[in-house]
């Protein structure tokens, strides 16, 4: 590296560190997730605005590579994050309707993608026009969960039924989603030289839970605390694991996600916590912020024109309306309530981070060209913007506010309803107990479902 380069590279990673703090406290302030501020960062000091000259003059081509390998690490992080986040415990009592939600809110998007895919093609040219049309249905699919939780967390939802069941949805979207996106990825013919090498993914998915596992469950015991030996292994194995399925020809963020996924959730809640706080901390602060300005630099929105500005409006039809529809079906046919539906169909369009690295994928692996991969940034913003204010209009304040003292004395009432150990005893207690909680949730969700 010559001096030239030393200097731009730390000035510039002080720059975005800046850019990122003060767009997405302005974000925070508009109600917005602090990702917003921080994507539209990335924007702004790409072309679209100012041209190439000026993101050329603060971002010189000899840099950028850096930038680029910084960003990708960064990614590696927060998509073993996203895997480490993941708790199946969530789909206890609510596995069938977050199923059908999640699988709702994915096919009717990717149904409609790939047929707005078939009109896209006209302007857009795709050497894999098949793997084209199944990346445009995968990429409206998607639900950011960590923007998801990070709105439910700051309206104070996390706690209810509502905000545990979005979570719950979210969190099997993430996994059906990556699991398209490797498909489409393996279809597509894009994943590297040596097409054979796919193979060994599935191969090697297996391995992760059949081996690498179990030893995990080994090495990290129950009163393991994030020191400096155990950071250093969760670091080897995350870029490892990126590394074999990048040469396995699928992309390195599906290695990341699967050694997260891996991680040990029993007595481990001390080590999740630290790495969460200490290592995503660091991420977001620094190594994410880099990702925006890579990603941003690839958006020019100043060449669309009203071909471009109609197919961004398809694109945002297909992409709401899929994602909107398909979950609120799929939550009515549960018979949740009308209100609560919309809620989470609203919850449910979140795309945020996780729908910019999956166009990223597309851009790099050549499926999706410079101005399809702007306008399809363009629609992740929208549609991440549109939740809070949205999720306002449908289910204010007021109602949380109501579902948590509805919640509050469903579990006195649970307490109440269970006997004295001293009375009932075996398994007629159990019984009777079983009966009057049934009795109990029966009333209150009745009583829920008129609110």
């Amino acid at each position: 590296m010559t001096t030239h380069q030393v200097v731009f590279l730390l000035l510039d990673l002080a720059l975005i560190v800046v850019l990122a703090r003060l767009f997405g406290a302005a974000a925070r302030r508009l109600g917005q997730p602090p990702v917003i501020g921080e994507i539209l960062a990335g924007i702004l000091v790409g072309p679209t605005l100012f041209g190439n000259g000026l993101s050329a003059a603060v971002f010189p081509t000899d840099t950028r590579p850096m930038f680029a390998a910084l960003a990708n690490v960064g990614v590696a992080i927060f998509m073993f994050m996203v895997g480490l986040e993941l708790d199946g415990r969530l789909l206890r009592g609510r596995g069938r309707i977050a199923v059908s939600v999640s699988a709702g809110s994915i096919v009717l998007p990717f149904g409609l993608g790939i047929a707005l895919g078939f009109y896209l093609l006209q302007n857009h040219f795709a050497e894999h026009r098949l793997g084209f049309l199944l990346f445009i249905g995968a990429a409206m699919s998607v639900t950011a969960f960590p923007v998801l939780a990070r709105i439910l967390t700051d309206r104070g939802m996390t706690k209810t039924m509502l905000g545990g069941l979005a979570l719950t949805c979210a969190a099997v979207d993430d996994v059906l989603a990556w699991t398209l996106l490797a498909g489409v990825v393996m279809v597509s013919g894009n994943a590297g030289g040596e097409q054979m090498l796919v193979l060994l993914f599935p191969v090697y998915v297996a391995v992760m839970f059949l081996v690498v596992r179990p030893l995990l469950r080994r090495v990290i015991t129950e009163d393991s605390t994030l020191r400096t030996g155990q950071l250093a292994m969760i670091l080897v194995g995350v870029m490892g694991s990126g590394a074999v399925t990048e040469w396995t020809g699928m992309h390195f963020i599906f290695g990341a996600f699967l050694f997260g996924a891996i991680i040990p959730r029993s007595g481990t809640e001390r080590l999740r916590g630290a790495l969460i706080q200490g290592l995503g901390e660091f991420n977001t602060a620094l190594l994410l912020p880099v990702f925006f300005i890579v990603a941003g630099l690839k958006v020019d929105l100043s060449g669309l024109g009203l071909t471009g500005v109609g197919e961004l409006g398809l694109v945002l039809l297909a992409a709401i309306g899929g994602k909107f529809g398909g979950a609120y079906a799929a939550a009515r046919l549960y018979r949740l309530p009308a209100r609560k539906s919309a809620a989470l169909a609203t919850l449910m369009n979140t795309r945020g981070l996780t729908e910019l690295i999956i166009l990223s994928v597309g851009l790099q692996l050549g499926i999706l060209d410079q101005n399809m991969y702007s306008i399809m940034v363009v629609m992740a913003v929208a549609t991440t913007a549109m939740a809070g204010p949205l999720l306002n209009l449908v289910y204010p304040p007021s109602r949380i506010e109501q579902d948590k003292q509805i919640e509050t004395h469903l579990t006195a009432r649970v307490r109440q309803a269970e006997p004295e150990p001293s009375v009932d005893k075996g398994r007629g207690a159990d019984r009777v107990m079983n009966s009057r909680r049934r009795l109990v949730v029966s009333d209150a969700a009745a009583s829920a479902s008129s609110l």
